[in-house]
């Protein structure tokens, strides 16, 4: 077995490569891979979370929906466990951003716990972002309409991880 550093270490190795010519949609098109890794921290560091299906899940996150990954990759690389955690916080892209939005509020509140604490995690470096170094083109009522949207998301897992969900409210309060 896998000690949990190397699992971590391969896993961000892997998205790393996924996302090798990825760029965030901020005025500085900043590396995507600094999202995942974000989440990775916010979890591990911030609200003390050890557990590697996590960890992993949480570098892995977008590979599924943003890269040519496919589930049966990632569980042939990292196992069921991560791949189907993965497989639960990853959208549709073949639907409308619309219904896939609406999607995210509806299936957050029947999520496994492990992927409750990446969703959370996402939403949490999202708001950051938004807020700190949002997309180019954003104006103020579309940042405000993600936040807003983020948080019915969040909404339905309260009380999944009071910590997570306590920085999650911190970055909502920077809403402009």
């Amino acid at each position: 077995m896998e000690n949990t550093s190397a699992l971590l270490i391969r896993a961000m190795a892997f998205a790393a490569h996924k996302h090798r010519n990825q760029r965030r949609k901020d005025a500085d098109a900043s590396p995507y891979i600094n999202h995942p890794i974000a989440l990775a921290n916010v979890l591990a560091n911030e609200a003390g979370i050890a557990d590697p299906v996590v960890l992993v899940a949480a570098l892995l996150h977008d590979t599924i929906e943003d890269t040519d990954t496919t589930h049966a990759e990632l569980e042939a690389q990292f196992g069921p466990a991560i791949a189907a955690v993965v497989a639960e916080v990853t959208d549709d892209k073949s639907l409308p951003k619309d219904e896939r939005k609406r999607l995210q509020i509806e299936h957050a509140a029947h999520i496994s716990p492990a992927a409750k604490l990446v969703k959370l995690a996402d939403k949490i470096c999202n708001l950051r972002d938004v807020a700190s170094s949002p997309p180019a083109d954003w104006s103020v009522d579309r940042k405000r309409e993600y936040f807003d949207w983020a948080r019915s998301v969040i909404d339905q897992m309260r009380g999944a991880h009071p910590a997570l969900e306590q920085l999650f409210d911190v970055a909502f309060r920077e809403r402009t």
